[in-house]
């Protein structure tokens, strides 16, 4: 790739039957606000918070429990959660898992340390302006993704359109989430092109794996790391990304400032 990536290809249209998004990292960049959360998740746990940071990006927190604290990585068991008053405490801890109390407060007290990914709002209108089938799939759980998306006034996909880490076995880079989304946008067959959005490498060879195209995003990892991961095209963000037409259900985009593989 030589010692700079060299973001200049020419443009390009790519037409595709669906579109699968992954969320932190691709729409909307949490980064700071994740880091201050496992901070604190850290201190509960009693695992040094830069050892989680290493493991835990586009991977679903209950695989991140699993590997640092198998006793805490299980739907039912629960904790306390840092930032919560005693009856919010004991309103979560009746409703919500471990994972899903984790990530429920996360929105709520660090959604202020989010920023959506450039491109990102004006990708989802225009495909939604275009009748474009689309979803989220993500490590992240529903009351996390749908806090963000409050947060940031983003638009929500249909239910049924959101994966989320209850709705599988195995999180990312196991493929079944992004086999899941197709099938929930009803792109199952091996004929339609669907084209998967993501930033991390274990979600790019997730969407490989499914047997989808796959847009690499540099927002969360190096250049280098994205290519190795293997997607079809990398872009910096979805500023190079842009909705040119529709017809018969299928979305054209045209691709711009893509890096030279």
């Amino acid at each position: 790739m030589g010692s700079l990536p060299d973001f200049s290809l020419p443009k390009q249209e790519l037409t595709f039957d669906g579109f699968l998004f992954d969320m932190d990292g691709t729409i909307i960049d949490s980064t700071d606000a994740v880091v201050k959360h496992w901070e604190a998740i850290g201190k509960e746990i009693g695992v040094d918070p830069a050892v989680i940071l290493e493991t835990s990006h586009g991977r679903r927190s209950i695989d991140v429990l699993r590997i640092l604290a198998p006793e805490k990585a299980t739907w039912e068991c629960k904790f306390e959660i840092p930032g919560t008053s005693r009856v919010g405490r004991e309103t979560l801890l009746t409703q919500l898992s471990v994972t899903q109390q984790m990530e429920a407060v996360l929105p709520k007290n660090y959604g202020h340390m989010s920023v959506v990914i450039p491109g990102a709002r004006a990708m989802l209108d225009a495909i939604i302006a275009a009748s474009g089938p689309w979803a989220i799939v993500t490590s992240g759980t529903v009351p996390l993704v749908t806090g963000w998306l409050k947060a940031q006034s983003l638009p929500e996909p249909e239910r049924d359109r959101l994966i989320t880490a209850e709705s599988v076995e195995h999180g990312k880079p196991d493929p079944t989430c992004y086999l899941l989304g197709r099938e929930r946008i009803g792109l199952k067959g091996d004929n339609a092109q669907v084209l998967v959005l993501e930033d991390s490498p274990a979600g790019i060879r997730a969407g490989k794996a499914a047997g989808c195209k796959v847009l690499g995003l540099v927002t969360s990892h190096t250049a280098e790391q994205v290519v190795a991961a293997g997607p079809d095209w990398v872009v910096k963000d979805l500023e190079s990304v842009k909705v040119v037409r529709s017809e018969g259900g299928r979305v054209t985009i045209e691709l711009s400032n893509a890096l030279k593989l």
